[in-house]
Parts: C-alpha cells; structure tokens; sequence
C-alpha cells in the first residue's frame, strides 16, 4: 500500500498542516491497525479511505496518534487531493462519507473548496482559571464543540505560551468535550481578517498548524462580526502557519485553501482486516 504525507491549507511545503493519507481499501481494516499506524506517523491526523461503488464516493475516518476523531478539515482536504492529484480521479467534486455526515469537497482554482457543517459559537462566561493558563485575561469568550477565547490582538495571539493541561481541564468542563480551545484576534495584516491558533491537547495534540474543524466555529462568529460572508483567516501555528478562506452558506461553511504532496510511501505491512 502507498501511503502520501500532504501539508493542507499550504500553498507550498512546509506550511500549513501536514496529514497521511493511506491509498483507499475496499474492507475497513481493524480499527486498532488503524490507531497504530497513526500513533506510528505521529502526525496530527492520519486519513483512512474506503471505496463504494461510486468512484467520486469515499468513506472516511480520522484517527490522530491516540484517538479516532469526529471531523478533521485538514486531512479531509488532504484527502481531496490525494484523490485528485495522485490518483487521478476525474470528477469535479467527490463526497466523502464521515461521522459528521456527508462532506462534499470540489476542485476550485488552484485549490479546492470543502462544504463542512458550521459550528456557531454561543457567548459564554468567562471559565474559571482560563486567563491563568493563556497567560492573559479574554476579552470574551465563546463555545461551541471547542471553547474560543478572543484576545486583544493578533500579535497577543502569536506570542501566546499557554499552560496546555490546564487548557485541556478547563476547555473540558466548559465545553462537555473533550478539551480544545481556539484563540483568535482580528488580524494586523492586509492579507488576511482573523489571526487564531487552536490547542488540542483532547485531541492528544498540544498545537495544530491548521485547523478546518476550529473554523467551522470561527467562520460563522467573525462573518457576523464583519458583517460579510467570506472572511480570510491565518492560522498562526509557530514557523509554519495555514491560510484558510471561508464562506457562510446558510447553516455549512465553505472552507478554501490549497495542499502540496511532500511525501509518497510504500508501507511494508498487511493490515488487519475487520467485518465491519
């Protein structure tokens, strides 16, 4: 089996969010073969592909290095284009089957454009302990699947050196999940409206580079606060960073960006087959 290192939301190597993407199976393999070779890649997410009998369907599952998860935007993206540009699938659009239902990505431009569900955050007092762990008081702070903590400005963002299991207890209790937490600030660039960071120590990663699941939540908050539907974010992971457009469709997002193959590999192991 072959198997391909992608950076998602990169318009070169070595930004963005890299994720493996293993060559579609026909069976699912044990879910627990799936776990080891993601805690093996030790990247933030491994994507899993199953065919059907539509070549533009594709069943899919995330596992990052110690759980499965229920989206993940970055390797949905990297998935996409594995498809498309290493394996030649000639379809404009491909519809991936997932926990959180059906995920429709289509080629746009140079990149590609994923339909996701949004996630909008409600206001929400501010958590007990929380300036303590960033380092710094909220201005507000909001919730949905993650807790998001509005900072003062974006360069309060980049310099943030947060304490990451205090993060994870307190974004647990507020949020009934599993412990996430996304930063954000308005931007002090021309090149992009909103500079965020994302903490996913419930996810078993202390940072993410780039992130489509935070901006689910991000995208509806700041298209309201902008008052327009397409709002460009850079998310501020330290030494690499990921650029990510959205753009509020009724009650979906529509997440934008690009992704560069920077690795193919041949993996030297049978996988464990299940029924399931």
């Amino acid at each position: 089996m072959r198997q391909w290192t992608v950076d998602a939301f990169a318009a070169a190597p070595f930004r963005g969010n890299p994720a493996c993407v293993v060559e579609p199976f026909d069976v699912w393999p044990d879910a627990g073969w799936m776990q080891a070779l993601a805690m093996e890649n030790n990247q933030a997410e491994t994507a899993f592909l199953r065919r059907t009998a539509d070549p533009a369907r594709f069943d899919l599952r995330w596992f990052t290095p110690t759980m499965e998860v229920e989206l993940c935007g970055h390797a949905t993206l990297a998935s996409a284009h594995v498809l498309f540009a290493e394996l030649g699938v000639a379809a404009d659009a491909l519809t991936f089957e997932t926990l959180s239902g059906p995920l429709i990505v289509r080629r746009d431009g140079e990149g590609y454009a994923m339909d996701f569900p949004a996630d909008p955050p409600k206001r929400t007092d501010v958590p007990e302990g929380l300036a303590e762990a960033l380092g710094i008081e909220p201005v507000e702070v909001w919730a949905a699947r993650y807790v998001v903590a509005l900072l003062p400005d974006a360069a309060t963002v980049r310099g943030l050196t947060p304490d990451i299991g205090a993060l994870h207890r307190i974004a647990g209790e507020a949020t009934g999940g599993k412990g996430n937490i996304v930063v954000a600030a308005l931007s002090d660039v021309p090149a992009c409206d909103v500079v965020d960071r994302f903490f996913a120590p419930g996810s078993g990663v202390a940072e993410d580079p780039a992130t489509g699941s935070a901006h689910c939540i991000l995208a509806p908050l700041y298209a309201d606060r902008l008052g327009r539907a397409e709002v460009r974010f850079l998310q501020a992971f330290p030494g690499r960073g990921g650029d990510i457009l959205t753009r509020m469709q009724g009650d979906r997002v529509i997440l934008g960006g690009r992704a560069v193959t920077t690795v193919e590999a041949r993996l030297r192991l049978a996988p464990r087959s299940t029924a399931a």
